[in-house]
């Protein structure tokens, strides 16, 4: 089963390519504020170093957080569409071995219908500014 790992959960962001648990690839870069723009990139060249493409992606295993609330959004929300259009399965993790429970959760034929984040504090996105 080949994989897709990501996490975004902090300013140094993580993607990995794995055939079944044995890792193939595995990237990180500083994202900062340019998340939404880079994972995309990184994500098309990890394949394409891997000789691969999103149509071989069989699973995708997302960090949930808690972490950078505009950074798991983006994260999971990228996970989710690549899950929902490929119609594979996908699994979320927010524990320390997070990596490894999600990909024995995907080769064990587990599936979320979609993966949620955990911020750990609620959101203050309506918050007045004074």
């Amino acid at each position: 089963m080949l994989i897709i790992t990501i996490r975004t959960d902090k300013p140094e962001a993580e993607i990995g390519l794995y055939s079944n648990s044995e890792q193939l690839a595995y990237h990180t870069w500083e994202a900062h504020r340019q998340l939404a723009e880079t994972l995309h990139m990184t994500l098309e060249q990890l394949l394409k170093d891997n000789y691969r493409n999103l149509h071989d992606i069989e699973g995708i295993v997302a960090f949930k957080g808690p972490g950078s609330f505009t950074g798991l959004r983006i994260g999971i929300t990228v996970a989710n569409a690549l899950a929902y259009s490929l119609s594979i399965p996908i699994v979320s993790n927010e524990d320390p071995e997070w990596l490894q429970a999600g990909i024995t959760r995907l080769l064990c034929g587990e599936t979320e219908s979609i993966a949620m984040p955990e911020y750990g504090a609620l959101p203050h996105i309506t918050a007045q500014k004074k």
